[in-house]
């Protein structure tokens, strides 16, 4: 068990140590890591002291670490009362979605040819990985993020550091949040899809479905976490790639939402998860 002083700074947490004289970038990524997987709780004050004595670093490389998690929002700085741990909020979670929605799918259309065998034997390494942890959800999160980050290192530096970014902060709510059964089974039948999508190197097809995937998750981490959210980013980012997806004037969803695409086309026929239920446009059913 963790060990917490009476102010509710961490002591003794139990991951792995980063060796002495390390550099800012292991700093970062240790306490990022810390962060995301809920050793450090939201409000925990990031004590310099104890943080130094523990990593065996001096103040200069654990303050600049700590400057880069506040510009990656896991921490947030107060006057008078130091560092503390960011809370989670749903609204920034909805955001980081809307601006995936906006980023990804056209980047993954863009590069897919750039996407190599051995990336592509990556993703089906992790697709196994995610169904063989359905039941498991540390596992299964761990999988899903390897069997997305195949891909992204084929995206260009800036777009990959982005994208990043988002996945880091959307990671750290799911690990709180991600709890609906049907989700581990929604999330590998939509990835199939787009692994063969990719493999077929149908650009079209996945771009379409990283749509549908991306909307499906958002809808649901958000949803599980508050079912009265009232969406804004969301169906701001679904309106300029001309995506309708049913809800109430004050923005509110209800599961699974009817969803369709103005320029329709048949890639993901007749599905329904958890969340979404896809349709045809109105008039353009098939017959």
């Amino acid at each position: 068990m963790r060990a917490e002083s009476t102010n509710g700074d961490a002591v003794g947490a139990p991951t792995r140590r980063v060796r002495a004289g390390t550099t800012v970038d292991d700093l970062h990524a240790a306490l990022a890591q810390r962060i995301v997987d809920g050793v450090y709780q939201p409000g925990q004050r990031m004590s310099q002291e104890q943080l130094a004595a523990e990593f065996k670093v001096s103040r200069t490389p654990l303050r600049e670490a700590l400057q880069r998690l506040e510009a990656d929002g896991l921490l947030v700085a107060e006057a008078n009362r130091g560092m503390h741990v960011a809370p989670i909020v749903n609204s920034q979670t909805e955001e980081s979605y809307a601006l995936r929605l906006l980023v990804e799918p056209p980047t993954i259309a863009a590069v897919i040819d750039a996407i190599t065998p051995d990336d592509i034997a990556a993703m089906t390494t992790a697709l196994d990985d995610m169904r063989r942890h359905r039941n498991h959800s540390r596992n299964f999160q761990r999988a899903h993020q390897e069997f997305h980050d195949a891909a992204l290192v084929r995206y260009p530096a800036q777009f990959r550091d982005l994208t990043m970014s988002m996945h880091t902060r959307i990671h750290r709510h799911q690990s709180v949040y991600l709890s609906h059964q049907r989700t581990p089974d929604d999330f590998i039948a939509v990835d199939e899809h787009l692994l063969r999508a990719i493999t077929a190197r149908n650009a079209g097809s996945a771009r379409r479905i990283l749509e549908f995937h991306l909307i499906d998750a958002a809808v649901g981490l958000v949803l599980d976490a508050d079912p009265d959210h009232a969406f804004d980013s969301l169906l701001t980012a679904l309106r300029g790639r001309d995506i309708v997806i049913e809800h109430d004037a004050a923005g509110h969803i209800s599961r699974p939402a009817p969803i369709y695409w103005l320029d329709s086309d048949p890639v993901l026929p007749d599905t329904v998860t958890s969340n979404l239920e896809l349709r045809y446009p109105p008039g353009r059913e098939p017959h």
